[in-house]
């Protein structure tokens, strides 16, 4: 019978798996079955006994969620660098975002800005402290917040401004059509995160995970990691 491999991850690692699904289902006789989104919602799931074989959080997650004895700290694996972008609607021409002036300039313009959750999301949370320091966090109608990037990119693309601004992480963006990244936040108001796969403590299929976290970290799929965001 075939197995299903349960994944409770960020969304910066949706495109990344997606990419090396069909493979992986196909040389393992299996079905990965991955549910995506803020790493908060996730850890909240994993907490409230959704089944889970692997997680994909931040690193600073699993650590904790591995101390904690829900992640099986010895099988943690870095799959790379993320960072966090901004996000245009398409056919909108590029606009240089070098120097937070910059950035502000562009967001203070937007109609509408995108962003996922500013509580349980990475990406949301950091660049709710970024409006909050340039000083344009005070306008809620303008504020358009969703549980995850992926979504929010969604949205930015069905957005009826087409000066409408998004933000999360550049995995995200990548993998929106309609959307397209204008450029990375710039100093001192960037982010990175290193995203780390591990086994669950309480994995049915650990084995399953542990060569699914060999798929995502192995050597020959460095050019597929790239593509998908992570450096």
């Amino acid at each position: 019978m075939t197995k299903t491999l349960h994944i409770l991850s960020g969304g910066a690692a949706q495109g990344l798996v997606s990419r090396l699904q069909a493979e992986f289902e196909a040389r393992h006789d299996c079905r990965l079955a991955g549910t995506f989104g803020a790493v908060g919602a996730m850890k909240d799931k994993l907490l409230a006994g959704a089944p889970c074989d692997l997680l994909i959080l931040t690193q600073a997650l699993v650590q904790d969620l591995g101390a904690q004895g829900h992640a099986d700290a010895s099988s943690a694996r870095p799959l790379g660098l993320v960072k966090t972008g901004v996000a245009l609607k398409a056919g909108r021409e590029p606009v240089a975002i070098r120097t937070a002036n910059d950035l502000k300039a562009l967001l203070a313009s937007a109609p509408a800005i995108y962003f996922p959750d500013p509580a349980k999301a990475t990406a949301g949370i950091h660049f709710m402290k970024v409006l909050q320091a340039l000083g344009l966090a005070d306008d809620p109608r303008r504020l358009r917040t969703f549980p995850n990037g992926a979504t929010a990119m969604a949205e930015l693309a069905r957005a009826p401004e087409p000066e409408a601004v998004g933000c999360t992480q550049v995995t995200e963006i990548l993998i929106t059509q309609g959307v397209h990244l204008t450029g990375l936040l710039p100093s001192p108001h960037e982010l990175a995160t290193t995203y780390t796969a591990a086994v669950a403590a309480g994995a049915k299929e650990p084995d399953l995970a542990r060569a699914l976290v060999a798929a995502l970290t192995a050597p020959d799929a460095a050019q597929v990691r790239k593509e998908c965001g992570f450096e």
